[in-house]
């Protein structure tokens, strides 16, 4: 690859852009007196180590990699994970071509996340490029416990210890009990928000 910052660029684009109107839908919802399943809106471009491991590893060509763009939508319950999902789905201004629920299919490691692959028609000086992008949507209880298995498996270099692996899969059910039992209390906790945000 000659010219990385070239490469990336429609990618960073497509970030920006999605970052807007993700957070867009959640004003909609603010501005109707509804509750937003969305809780906030994150996104990045992957770093060029990343993705020439990726590449390398899987045998992959560049622009074939789903997760270069990568955005991740965060929710209060885990029913507004599906709700966002519907929502992404009946949008005109990208299309999906992938997802994978983690959610009913935990990953072994105790993972659970909701990942939909979006192709995104991004305007550039040369025309329209369609960009694949990851659409990672979860509660906040599934995002702290991802964000804390990442950097053990940095750590470890993807050989996490058994005890410590045993101990994340355990802290995994205990994040997912935490989000049915939010789930339960979900109007108790919705009205408390209404009366928090109206003073």
């Amino acid at each position: 690859m000659d010219n990385w910052d070239l490469f990336l660029a429609p990618y960073k684009q497509a970030v920006d852009e999605l970052k807007i109107k993700l957070k867009g839908m959640r004003q909609q919802f603010e501005l109707e007196d509804l509750h937003s399943p969305i809780e906030f809106v994150t996104g990045r471009v992957k770093p060029k180590t990343s993705i020439l491991n990726k590449s390398t590893e899987k045998n992959i060509p560049l622009d074939q990699i789903q997760d270069i763009a990568g955005l991740r939508i965060m929710c209060q319950f885990v029913d507004d994970i599906h709700s966002v999902v519907k929502l992404l789905r009946i949008r005109t201004d990208l299309n999906v071509v992938e997802e994978r629920d983690y959610i009913s299919n935990k990953k072994q490691s105790g993972y659970r996340s909701y990942h939909v692959v979006v192709e995104y028609p991004v305007q550039t000086r040369n025309g329209e490029k369609r960009i694949l992008a990851e659409i990672q949507i979860r509660t906040l209880a599934m995002n702290f416990w991802a964000t804390i298995e990442h950097s053990l498996n940095y750590k470890y270099q993807g050989q996490i210890p058994t005890a410590i692996g045993l101990r994340l899969q355990r802290a995994a059910e205990a994040a997912f009990q935490l989000d049915e039992e939010m789930s339960l209390i979900r109007e108790e906790i919705q009205e408390a928000q209404a009366i928090f945000q109206k003073k």
